[in-house]
Parts: C-alpha cells; structure tokens; sequence
C-alpha cells in the first residue's frame, strides 16, 4: 500500500514564493540536514530513537506551513517528538529559523512529498496525525490532488496505534464534507464527535495558524475532526 501510494502521485512539488534571506538560505544548507530525517535507510521499528532528546511518543504533521503548530506543540510537550513535512522552501526557511532560535529538540523534519515519507513509516508508529488547513483543490478537475483520499486514509490507519488520533481543520466546507465521508468510510478509525461544538471549536492547544486568522477575517468557520484509531 504505501509503495503503491507514493509511486502513484505526489501531492506537493517543491516551491520557493519570495527571495530567501542569507540566514534562511544558510540554515537550509546547515541546520536543515541535522534534523531531515535519512529515507534512504531504513526506518526504525521504534521511532522515538530518531530523536537526540528522550521522548515518549512521535506526532507527524502534513503541510506544516511556517511551523506556528508544530513548534509551539514541541516546546509545549518536550518529551513528544515531532516530525514535520513541508515541502514548500520559504515555510521550512521560516520554520528552521525558529527552531534554531528557541533551540528545539525534539522535532524532525521531511522537506520533500508527504508520501514518501507516509511509504517509509513503520505500522503503528505515531501517536497523531495533524493535517491542518491543507490545499483544498477548490476545482472538481483537481480533486484527485487532494491529500485526503481513500487510499491516505488507510495510511493513517496502518501509522497511528491504537488510540492514536488524527485531526484535521479546514475552513473550505466543500473539503470538510469530503474529508468525513472518506473517514466514516474506515471501519479502523473512529469519529470522536458528540455534538456539534466538537467540530465546530478548536481541540485543546490548538495554535491559531496565519490561515486560521485568514479565514476568521474573511468570516469563513473552521471546522475541526478527529478520529480515533480502534
């Protein structure tokens, strides 16, 4: 499944928007090979060994932006390890320079397509599974590249321990719906929601992103799922 799943399609290609500053383009070359994660090996049956810090558990976050969640969950929980990817070069740049500024531990970090990383991680190995604000595909013609389909929400089963969660957020209502509907199509992971204010607010700890505060401006609501491996 996993080797189907990334020699298949890539969800995400590199992209670089605004000129890198000198300290961003140095840390990519300096700091980023220190904490991107070797796939060329293979990985270890305990993830938390990936880490120089002695952690407990190992979250994974798809699309991780700028980082706002991701570092502010590492220093928040000290003893999780987080593994980000984002292959976007001017959110890793500014995700690194926060990393190295507050001089944190305990995260690794993918800078090229989530599936390959997805194909490379052992069964059961994470504790959560973020995927926040992802590209929606608004046009019907792009939805094959939507990131949540059938066959990631088997890899989101086959990664995530039993009681491990997966969470996603979204404000486009179009990608909610079709993200529930490929979810309630698992019969491995569980809906946690009891009434509507479990979708409708924030989980606990979650970090207002830059396109959460985006979509709050333009008055567009959010809408917060996790699921819960059986």
């Amino acid at each position: 499944m996993g080797l189907e799943l990334h020699h298949t399609r890539a969800f995400f290609g590199r992209r670089k928007g605004h000129k890198l500053r000198p300290r961003q383009r140095e840390l990519l070359t300096t700091l980023l090979p220190r904490l991107a994660l070797d796939l060329s090996r293979s990985a270890p049956a305990d993830l938390t060994t990936l880490f120089p810090v002695p952690v407990t558990e190992v979250t994974l976050e798809i699309g991780f932006g700028s980082g706002e969640s991701m570092i502010a969950q590492a220093q928040a929980q000290p003893t999780t390890g987080f593994i980000g990817v984002e292959p976007f070069v001017n959110g890793m740049a500014k995700a690194l320079a926060v990393i190295e500024k507050v001089g944190l531990q305990n995260i690794r970090l993918h800078f090229d397509d989530a599936a390959r990383l997805i194909a490379w991680l052992p069964d059961a190995s994470l504790a959560r599974i973020d995927l926040i604000h992802p590209d929606p595909w608004p046009k019907r013609r792009h939805w094959k590249r939507r990131f949540v389909q059938d066959a990631t929400v088997a890899q989101f089963a086959r990664l995530l321990r039993r009681g491990g969660e997966f969470r996603f957020a979204t404000d486009v209502a179009d990608y909610a719906a079709w993200t529930l509907q490929r979810l309630l199509r698992s019969s491995a992971l569980a809906w946690t929601a009891q009434c509507a204010n479990d979708w409708r607010k924030p989980w606990p700890g979650f970090t207002h992103t830059r396109y959460n505060a985006k979509a709050q401006r333009e008055e567009r609501s959010t809408c917060f799922l996790i699921f819960r491996r059986r």
